[in-house]
């Protein structure tokens, strides 16, 4: 497992754009693939994005696509989530996650290690 922490959540208004960071711990952090996982009040836990360790392989959930984009920096030990376009309804929790695994990453049981969370809050 590695420590991961999020950062770079915030209050932004609708259109607005924010970038989130989650630094993670370990000498094996390119190994690992990389996920953002965030819960709405009231919700589950959902998939937002996801990158290959090599970060040549990116996935989002389709209410994202085009807006948001994963990237990350293996020299850093750093995944980033650029946020654009923001809506009210992106509102969330927002959780770094890491797997081994390169399959079934939509699905938040496929990562054993996560993040505390980072806020994000958008204003109509």
């Amino acid at each position: 497992q590695v420590r991961l922490v999020e950062s770079g959540g915030g209050l932004v208004q609708a259109g607005g754009s924010l970038r989130l960071s989650c630094a993670a711990s370990g000498r094996t952090f390119s190994s690992y693939t990389m996920g953002w996982f965030r819960r709405a009040p009231g919700k589950e836990r959902e998939f937002v994005a996801a990158i290959a360790w090599s970060g040549g392989s990116t996935y989002y959930e389709d209410s994202v696509k085009g807006r948001f984009t994963i990237s990350r920096d293996n020299a850093k030990n750093t995944v980033y989530l650029q946020m654009n376009s923001l809506k009210p309804e992106d509102t969330a929790v927002y959780y770094c996650a890491a797997t081994l695994l390169s399959y079934n990453l939509r699905s938040r049981r496929s990562y054993d290690s996560w993040g505390q969370g980072t806020q994000v809050t958008v204003s109509s």
